[in-house]
């Protein structure tokens, strides 16, 4: 049996929540910022004592966002309205009155029902554990882009972090996932925030056979291993990187014309092959433009050591032991020299040529990446249009510098290397010789790159237009040259 959260219970619930202040801004302001930051680090004393004086708010702290049991009158005074039975019943509540599911408050005055995690449960997860919001569902809702959309589909929806997002951009919304009780707590998410989401059960893309939508988002169960399915949010039963494959081989099938597809995925790197050539590889044949953004490497024994703590499994018990050799014996056999993780775009297209891009952006940044893949998908189709670059006319990004690295010499200092630099979004940098520094210095919306290259020429000896043309793009690819 699976919970079902009706509406009128998350109706009652969510007037609950609202009465006492359970909101994310709530929460934050009964804490105070150091014991909210000690809560984030899983460490609960700080929290517990900051709640002591907050009343019905400081019981709903308590109770779903420490775990703890709180007596029975102040349970039932923080959730006036709702009737206890009904709650306990469909699991939002336990017998004894404790929490049953992790009921939180989320971003814009959200609220999102998931499983309780490892360490409020006191053990290893289930197998149907659904998983709530994590550094990976909040890392894909910061990597999606925010155009208005008409249809949107959230495939894996899970306990339904993607749709919420969506709901602020998309007309319609079409939620899918494997598992009967990920969809239960999505629609308690869904209902609990008032939102009209259509939800299927289905394997990958089997619900929503012969539809297409205008934007498809996925945080795919993309766990890199062997072919077997310990819990069902993080493991696809495929072998290796089969279901990362699987998902960007089939999304573009299901893209309207100009429709984005966004997910999350992992790739192999195995030895003596180009990670990149891997991905590409996974990609139908031509009208799809793709941009592959790697984020992170991991060697196998970290991974498997993350992913094993991550379920709460502890890699020193015999099971965690187990399950650690059998899965790096399958890194072994299959020459696994590393787990490649990041994002990747794809946007359908008619047009004869598309642009397949894989690069690596592992070093940190804050902005979100969403404004950049929009802004990606824009450069790109700007330079289909533009294929001939030297009639027009560019300037410098503002938030772009040069920077120079020097040594010192017997001369003095003597310059290592310069790059271009991007200080806002993801901080693209270019390495650029100093050619290449002067023909974009001189990228003021003025004159026309033509003019530019012959300038240079003519000022400092012969320029190879065709090699300072491939740079170019990639700096119109990455925002820091702008069509003047």
């Amino acid at each position: 049996m699976h919970p079902d959260l009706s509406v009128d219970l998350c109706a009652r619930l969510r007037d609950a929540f609202l009465n006492a202040g359970y909101t994310a801004d709530g929460v934050v302001d009964a804490l105070g910022p150091q014991a909210h930051a000690a809560l984030g680090r899983g460490e609960p004393e700080p929290a517990r004592r900051a709640s002591r004086d907050a009343g019905t708010l400081g019981t709903l702290i308590r109770l779903f966002l420490l775990g703890d049991q709180e007596p029975e009158q102040d349970v039932r005074k923080a959730l006036d309205g709702v009737d206890i039975d009904d709650a306990v019943k469909n699991e939002i509540l336990t017998k004894d009155l404790k929490a049953g599911l992790d009921v939180r408050p989320y971003e814009d005055n959200w609220w999102v029902i998931a499983d309780l995690d490892s360490d409020l449960r006191g053990g290893a997860v289930p197998e149907d554990h659904v998983l709530g919001v994590g550094h990976a569902s909040i890392s894909l809702a910061r990597a999606t882009r925010r155009t208005p959309v008409g249809t949107l589909l959230d495939l894996g929806t899970g306990c339904g972090v993607q749709a919420l997002h969506a709901s602020k951009h998309a007309g319609r919304i079409t939620a899918t996932d494997l598992s009967q009780r990920a969809l239960r707590l999505a629609q308690g998410t869904f209902r609990i925030n008032g939102l009209d989401v259509e939800t299927l059960q289905g394997e990958w893309f089997g619900p929503v056979r012969n539809r297409r939508f205008d934007q498809v988002v996925c945080n795919p169960p993309f766990v890199v291993g062997p072919p077997r399915v310990d819990y069902v949010y993080r493991d696809s039963g495929l072998g290796g990187d089969d279901a990362s494959a699987l998902v960007i081989r089939q999304l573009p099938a299901f893209l309207n014309e100009g429709g984005v597809g966004q997910l999350l995925a992992s790739w192999l790197h195995r030895k003596g092959e180009d990670w990149a050539e891997r991905v590409s590889g996974w990609l139908p044949r031509g009208g799809l433009d793709a941009w592959f953004v790697q984020r992170d490497i991991a060697e196998p024994a970290l991974y498997v050591g993350t992913w094993l703590k991550d379920a709460g499994v502890d890699p020193r018990s015999p099971e965690g032991q187990r399950k650690a050799a059998a899965w790096l014996d399958w890194f072994e056999e299959n020459q696994v020299e590393g787990v490649g993780f990041g994002y990747v775009t794809l946007r359908r297209t008619d047009e004869m040529h598309s642009e397949v891009v894989c690069e690596d952006l592992r070093h940190a940044y804050d902005d979100p990446l969403g404004p950049e893949a929009g802004r990606w998908l824009d450069n790109v189709a700007w330079l289909r249009e533009n294929p001939d670059l030297l009639g027009h006319r560019f300037r410098v990004a503002d938030t772009v510098l040069l920077e120079e690295v020097s040594e010192p010499s017997e001369e003095g200092w003597r310059k290592v290397v310069a790059r271009l630099h991007r200080t806002d979004g993801p901080g693209w940098q270019h390495e650029v010789d100093e050619a290449t520094a002067k023909l974009v210095a001189g990228c003021t919306g003025a004159l026309p790159l033509e003019d530019l290259l012959s300038l240079l020429e003519f000022a400092y000896g012969e320029i190879d237009a065709e090699a300072a043309l491939p740079i170019v793009r990639d700096l119109i690819r990455h925002g820091m040259l702008i069509p003047a």
